[in-house]
């Protein structure tokens, strides 16, 4: 077959998907067409698939169908208006965490108005989405981007050339660490972060979940708040007077992560919801003195 008209390859992938137990079977098959036609949207998709755009769509299809994640079978996953590169090995962007870079960057745009400039500091960056997206749409701001692991790191510094967001300040190390990122210290307008933080009874058990690294997922203890109150610790040292901390969570930790933000010396804390409702966002300042009211420990 030379070509094959759009609507039955469209009826085939929808097929195929929904046999092998896909929830998102329409958004999935419309991603796959425009990927394998390499088309900008469904508006764009020829009438009929040439021999090289049917065989992509039936490979990516089978892969799909055996529950591989559709970012690792496009090699591409989307956040607010970027397009990154997405890789095994490293966690898949959620469609949530879009909200949470808006927060930093409606928070940076408010200091950029008040003094001309922002410091930004995106710590556990992953593939860097939070920390590109604040920086291409929160004009006059500067961004530090915080990852430890190799992979993640990696597919960050690619991502950070191919959506031109040369100016954000990449760093491979821990980001609970004192010395991280100390020569920033009490001068960071935002610390935003979206850290390993799920806990041991909510770890996914959808097939797809398995490809995301456990290390990117697990928060460090049985309630997965280990690893977060170390982090809401170290924003609270890289945090000028004022300063703003906006943390991702599970909504079963928002209590005990205000309780954190709280002795860790940070005021005005709250959790903000996500579009469905959900507590799912921290968010605190440090006070308006010159020094820390808690001792940061590591």
């Amino acid at each position: 077959m030379s070509e094959w008209p759009l609507n039955e390859a469209r009826s085939w992938a929808r097929e195929r998907l929904s046999a092998a137990g896909i929830e998102s079977v329409d958004a999935d098959v419309r991603e796959l067409l425009e990927w394998a036609c390499d088309a900008s949207s469904q508006w764009d998709l020829p009438t009929q698939l040439n021999e090289e755009q049917a065989e992509k769509l039936r490979s990516g299809v089978g892969e799909r169908a055996l529950r591989i994640p559709l970012q690792h079978v496009t090699g591409r996953m989307f956040f607010r208006s970027l397009t990154l590169q997405s890789v095994p090995g490293v966690f898949i962007v959620r469609p949530e965490t879009e909200v949470l870079a808006g927060l930093a960057i409606d928070e940076a745009g408010a200091i950029v108005r008040e003094r001309g400039e922002a410091r930004v500091v995106d710590l556990c960056t992953g593939s860097g989405a939070i920390a590109f997206a604040v920086a291409l749409e929160a004009a006059c701001t500067e961004v530090w981007a915080v990852e430890k692991e190799a992979d993640p790191f990696a597919l960050a510094c690619r991502n950070r050339d191919l959506v031109g967001a040369r100016s954000v300040h990449l760093e491979r190390a821990d980001a609970t660490a004192r010395a991280t990122l100390s020569h920033l210290d009490a001068m960071v307008d935002v610390v935003v972060t979206n850290p390993p933080y799920v806990p041991t009874d909510e770890m996914p058990t959808q097939p797809e979940a398995s490809a995301d690294p456990h290390v990117a997922l697990y928060g460090g203890s049985s309630d997965g708040t280990a690893i977060p109150v170390r982090i809401i610790r170290r924003a609270r040292t890289l945090l000028r007077p004022g300063g703003t901390l906006l943390m991702e969570h599970s909504p079963s930790q928002d209590a005990a992560l205000r309780d954190a933000a709280r002795s860790a010396g940070f005021v005005d804390v709250e959790t903000l919801p996500d579009l469905v409702g959900r507590s799912r966002f921290l968010r605190a300042r440090a006070p308006r003195s010159t020094k820390p009211t808690a001792t940061v420990t590591q």
